[in-house]
């Protein structure tokens, strides 16, 4: 039995992160998985035109990975695609709220992290098999 080599040719991927972002993870999940797999300029778009505040920050971070691939890759930017996309917990900032009785109810402020990670399509063509 012999190993065979995979001569894969190497991904060129562009990564950004965005630390200690004022959201929740829950909130910022569903916004990432709707850009992934997109071209960034249709990405971009979908951001903008989104109602939520939050769509601001993650399309800094895309903009900053742009500006990465073009300053320090040289890539292109229209085969530019959102490969992965995802967002972590951060720290929790705790306040307290005054009840009634003397009591007290906490208020808690999360903070996320959220990293965007492009690649650049390339045009390869792949036929799964042709009868001939």
């Amino acid at each position: 039995m012999s190993k065979k080599k995979i001569n894969k040719e190497k991904e060129k991927l562009v990564k950004s992160i965005n630390n200690n972002i004022r959201s929740s993870v829950r909130k910022l999940n569903p916004i990432l998985r709707s850009i992934v797999g997109k071209k960034v300029d249709v990405a971009i778009r979908d951001l903008q035109f989104s109602e939520k505040r939050i769509t601001r920050d993650i399309r800094k971070t895309i903009n900053s990975a742009i500006a990465n691939a073009e300053n320090n890759f040289q890539y292109d930017i229209d085969k530019l695609i959102v490969k992965e996309a995802y967002c972590g917990k951060k720290i929790v900032m705790k306040r307290f709220r005054p009840r009634a009785k003397g009591r007290a109810a906490p208020i808690l402020k999360p903070y996320s992290s959220v990293t965007i990670i492009l690649s650049e399509k390339n045009k390869i063509m792949e036929s799964h098999g042709s009868k001939s």
